[in-house]
């Protein structure tokens, strides 16, 4: 649905992104061509991220960090080519799926091994999704990610039937044979996704509670192993990629090591670039100011959206015209602009732009919807007033669940200055917290405001709305609406056959969700970026993890 948009993305990736230091290698060039031992270039990258990896464990992960060092490490029966199309991965080939479209057999290939030596088999893949959904898990993407796409996966997670009634099979070794719920449009991407990895069940039984604690406790089966990763050592904020040898497509492998590091102060990484000691750095908006326009500078958009999620157990929020009057109140102008600075849109709906197209008229979703809740400051005080009066108060106290990272806290600053200043009667009191425990919290509901985000987990607009109804995981800012939920529910059954009238089901939810404000949009994203020029093949992805490494290289 979105390949020219991402063809194009992925082609500017591929010819800028990251350099590492040239010393030793091959004995031939890059390029193919005659070299020498000294002037092929170092195969290593030396990258930051913003927070540390809350878990390696592919029932517990819910987040980008998580997805993305899986998605290095593991492989599953697909993943997502330069297209962001699926392709064969451990499956040797594409699915035979019958004419109901609800039974899928996939034939595996036989060369795949885990890094202990012992193959990967189609009972990994029973495993690990029996797993996801067993409620003595506690996993919170399997149901979201499994429920009512894989057969009886709702009933074995209330418990109601064993596991061995989820609708996958090891008909033998090399054959899978998956029982869908109902025909699922978007499967084929789904099983990309990070949730639906293998697991090596005598590994993880041997491990038991210390399994995936850290990178001694993991095993894995793709293009690279974590070394050096333990969240409760001495160096918890920093980690090591190193070539997998014993990966079924380890020719295609290229580079020998990914080094990782935690910095959260943008100053930080940009002086850690500007040393040749890292090889990209995100760029806050100071940044982008000076450094926009020069050949290391790259901004990336991308389909994921930020929001406040409002918590309607809180007296306040559970107010439609206060939620309202929070969502229009917000300059997003400015955030994108000034705050920001690095080619972010305001959002103005709970889907993207340039993500999904109209299946008969080709029209894009954000174009059809037009602009649901934008900036209305006048409009914002009016629907206070009112909130305020419904709820017989004057004032209202509302806690505010934001991050710890130099941009999280400048942009909550800011939007907390936005809703004191906007809403008369209205104090905001911040709480920055690290990204692993506003995890936890969220999962908890332990917020009265909190700045979120969100990026696909599979090519469809029901990743976007799903999320949304009563009966979601996702759902902790307890928001209810029966329409809402019947709109869902009939897009995802009935007219699972009927692209056109299912795709306008998902445009009438969007218009309900935002009519009743359940979340205040803020922004699409783009990030900026410095990014060394002479690294090539980096794919970067809609949905699951960022970036692929698998096909990066170093150039001269």
């Amino acid at each position: 649905m979105r390949k020219s948009n991402w063809l194009l993305l992925v082609f500017g990736l591929v010819l800028t992104v990251f350099l590492a230091a040239c010393s030793g290698g091959d004995d031939t060039s890059s390029d193919g061509g005659e070299g020498t031992e000294d002037s092929a270039p170092e195969q290593v990258l030396n990258i930051l991220e913003s927070a540390q990896i809350p878990t390696m464990d592919s029932a517990q992960a819910t987040d980008a960090v998580a997805f993305q060092f899986l998605g290095e490490t593991m492989e599953g029966l697909y993943r997502l080519d330069e297209n962001a199309q699926p392709i064969p991965a451990i499956a040797a080939g594409e699915p035979e799926i019958s004419e109901d479209g609800t039974e899928w057999t996939i034939q595996l290939r036989d060369d795949a091994v885990w890094s202990n030596g012992e193959p990967v088999v189609a009972a990994d893949f029973v495993f690990a999704w029996r797993r996801a959904v067993d409620p003595q898990t506690g996993s919170e993407y399997g149901p979201f990610m499994m429920n009512g796409v894989l057969k009886n996966a709702e009933a074995v997670n209330k418990g109601e039937v064993p596991v061995e009634e989820l609708g996958v099979e090891a008909v033998s070794d090399t054959e899978l044979k998956i029982t869908l719920e109902k025909p699922v449009p978007y499967f084929h991407s789904l099983l990309t996704f990070g949730t639906y990895l293998p697991l090596n069940e005598a590994f993880v039984t041997e491990k038991g509670e210390d399994y995936a604690l850290n990178s001694d406790n993991l095993l894995y089966n793709g293009p690279f192993k974590l070394t050096e990763w333990d969240p409760t050592g001495e160096n918890p904020e920093q980690w090591t990629l190193v070539k997998n040898a014993d990966y079924w497509d380890a020719e295609s492998v290229k580079l020998e090591k990914i080094n990782v590091s935690v910095v959260k102060e943008t100053s930080t990484a940009v002086n850690l670039y500007n040393t040749d000691e890292v090889d990209r750095a995100g760029l806050s908006a100071e940044y982008v100011e000076k450094y926009a326009g020069s050949e290391d500078y790259k901004s990336l958009p991308e389909p994921t959206l930020f929001y406040l999620k409002l918590n309607q157990s809180n007296e306040a929020l559970a107010n439609q015209n206060i939620r309202k009057a929070i969502a229009m109140s917000i300059g997003k102008q400015d955030l994108v602009d000034v705050i920001l600075a690095n080619g972010s849109i305001p959002a103005t709906g709970a889907v993207p732009k340039d993500f999904t197209t109209h299946p008969e008229t080709g029209e894009d979703f954000r174009e059809i919807n037009g602009d649901l809740i934008t900036e209305d400051k006048e409009a914002a005080k009016d629907f206070w007033a009112k909130g305020l009066e419904e709820l017989g108060v004057d004032s209202v106290e509302l806690g505010y669940l934001g991050g710890d990272s130099d941009v999280a806290l400048e942009m909550d600053a800011y939007i907390k200055d936005q809703l004191e200043e906007n809403l008369e009667g209205l104090t905001v009191e911040v709480v920055s917290v690290p990204f692993e425990e506003r995890i936890s919290r969220n999962e908890k509901g332990e917020y009265d405001i909190q700045n979120s985000g969100w990026g696909p987990d599979y090519l469809d607009p029901n990743t976007w709305l799903e999320m949304w109804t009563s009966t979601s995981p996702y759902m902790t800012n307890n928001y209810n609406n029966e329409e809402y939920d019947s709109l869902i529910a009939e897009a995802n059954n009935e007219l699972l056959t009927d692209p056109v009238k299912r795709y306008e089901n998902f445009l009438e939810a969007e218009k309900v969700l935002m009519e009743d404000a359940a979340i205040a949009p803020l922004y699409q994203r783009s990030r900026a970026y410095l990014w060394r020029p002479s690294v090539k093949g980096v794919i970067f992805n809609p949905m699951g993890a960022d970036f692929t490494y698998k096909h990066a290289y170093i150039e001269e």
